[in-house]
């Protein structure tokens, strides 16, 4: 089920990443919520996603870091 989880990642990150969004813990803590709860409504379990990446928080924080809007199709 890896497969799965890191396309949700991948998927996720492109369509939830505001252009807006700030590096900060909060922006950062939100994110990391939304992502696990829209994960689990559509049936990818968080460990399918921790499978791949050690730390979501981390992963949300560098794509904030280097948004570049239009490049993540």
């Amino acid at each position: 089920m890896r497969t799965r989880g890191i396309n949700f990642l991948h998927k996720w990150l492109s369509e939830n990443i505001p252009e807006t969004a700030g590096v900060d813990v909060i922006s950062v803590n939100d994110l990391t919520r939304k992502l696990i709860a829209d994960a689990r409504s559509v049936g990818v379990r968080r460990e399918e996603i921790y499978e791949e990446v050690h730390s979501v928080y981390h992963v949300i924080l560098d794509a904030i870091g280097h948004y570049e809007p239009g490049l993540a199709d």
